[in-house]
């Protein structure tokens, strides 16, 4: 081999395996000593399987000496978070209430068997908030994650040590799931990038649920080329999912051109719905990201995107009545053993009745269909992902959870099903990462990334690496 030398992104290193400039090990314990250096100060692993990687490891290693062509995530050391469950170790959605059998039973989840197939090394099951929803609880028995930037801020939530991981080097990539911004906002948060497909494009059988007609499962990484390779994987229909689209599978890597060239771009800077402020470095970040969008070849046009408020309600009245629906019994067993965030957000859906429940989902489909309008006259539309930075751990209350979600615009997309990737665009004034968000079409996730590739082949904001402090 002729270097050892750090590789930033998953698609850069699945090239060098190939050429072989390093091997499947060598990555491996890049990313295992990280784990070991950075893990106790940023909290991403619930669960480490480094004898499991170690020898996923080896039989890459041995493919590439006798000569075979190699799988397309073959030696790529990934983590998954922990409501994905995996025959490798247990799964607990970082609760104290889930009962152990439901993850054995499940064994693999079908994305973690996807990307097994296609070779990936799963090295173990990374930080979420408490069944993916709530903020962090220091009473409970489990690992705080902190941002990649700034440990004494939060990483997001709820796919949080999936973010922080990537952003460290723990590994290469790693798999989310999003009700309501659970990708985007750590991505967010640590210079990542998350996409969040269309509902149904990457199925949830094998994932704890949080509600059941929002949730989505997607790739986080460095870059929208890795997240084009990922999507590649674990897209496409699966009978066990109710809700698993049927539509066809794109050439994600296929349409990145690296131009933008024919498309309109709408741009919404949401700044009437910052109610919890604007850094003051945010409207310079993001006009600057708009400002390369058109560099690569876009028109950007403003638009206003319909039924703001009201899209964010829905998401909120639905995913709140579907999680109390799914913890009800045990929120009466077994109250004291959730977090204690976690019991009001799921508590507080038993306040949602059925008409309100019905009315939120007629509202949900004339967003839709205003959206699709609006999509029809322009290809993509460009918003910031929040309009704030991390916020301090100390300054998050366990007794207003949903609090950290002002500034934040992730939770109108979810509703509407529609694809969006959050990528960065730079630091806030206080120096932690900012980001941009393009959402498209229904199943138009090859242009989604088409638009994010073209930017960030432009800037190098996904490939900074945070200083830990």
């Amino acid at each position: 081999m002729t270097t050892t030398t750090r590789i930033a992104t998953l698609t850069k290193a699945a090239a060098a395996l190939r050429r072989g400039e390093i091997s499947a090990g060598e990555l491996l314990e890049q990313c295992l000593a990280a784990a070991d250096a950075l893990d106790d100060r940023v909290g991403v692993y619930l669960a480490r399987f480094d004898d499991h990687a170690r020898d996923r490891a080896a039989r890459v290693d041995a493919k590439l000496a006798a000569g075979q062509p190699l799988a397309s995530l073959d030696g790529i050391p990934l983590g998954i978070k922990d409501i994905l469950a995996s025959a490798h170790g247990s799964t607990t959605a970082q609760s104290l209430v889930l009962d152990p059998a439901w993850g054995a039973a499940a064994g693999d989840a079908e994305v973690v068997r996807r990307l097994e197939r296609a070779g990936a090394i799963i090295t173990g099951k990374t930080t979420t908030m408490e069944f993916a929803v709530g903020v962090p609880d220091p009473d409970k028995p489990f690992p705080i994650p902190r941002n990649a930037w700034d440990t004494r801020r939060w990483a997001g939530g709820s796919s949080s040590g999936s973010a922080s991981g990537v952003a460290t080097g723990m590994f290469l990539a790693a798999i989310g799931t999003d009700t309501a911004g659970s990708i985007r906002i750590p991505a967010a948060f640590n210079a990542i990038t998350g996409l969040k497909p269309t509902f149904g494009r990457v199925p949830k059988s094998g994932v704890v649920p949080l509600g059941y007609t929002l949730d989505h499962v997607g790739p986080m990484a460095r870059s929208a080329a890795d997240c084009a390779l990922l999507l590649s994987v674990i897209a496409g229909h699966d009978p066990a999912d109710s809700y698993s689209a049927t539509a066809s599978v794109d050439d994600y890597l296929g349409a990145l051109t690296g131009d933008l060239d024919g498309l309109t771009i709408g741009v919404d800077n949401l700044d009437r719905y910052a109610n919890a402020g604007i850094d003051p470095a945010q409207p310079e970040r993001f006009t600057a990201a708009l400002d390369v969008l058109a560099a690569a070849g876009a028109r950007i046009v403003p638009v206003d995107v319909p039924m703001y408020p009201e899209v964010v309600a829905v998401d909120v009245v639905v995913m709140l009545a579907e999680a109390h629906t799914y913890h009800r019994s045990a929120l009466r067993d077994r109250w004291a053993d959730y977090g204690q965030a976690t019991r009001v957000i799921l508590a507080s859906g038993s306040a949602v009745s059925a008409s309100d429940y019905l009315q939120a989902q007629r509202v949900r489909r004339i967003a839709a269909a205003r959206m699709s309008e609006l999509l029809g006259d322009v290809d993509l539309i460009a918003t910031p992902t929040g309009h704030l930075g991390a916020p301090r751990l100390d300054a998050i209350d366990q007794l207003q959870p949903l609090n950290v979600l002002a500034s934040l615009h992730t939770p109108y997309w979810n509703p509407l099903g529609n694809p969006t990737l959050a990528l960065p665009i730079g630091l806030s004034a206080d120096g932690v990462p900012l980001s941009m968000s393009i959402s498209g079409k229904h199943f138009d996730e090859a242009t989604v990334l088409r638009a994010g590739d073209a930017y960030q082949r432009r800037t190098t904001h996904h490939l900074a690496a945070p200083t830990i402090r």
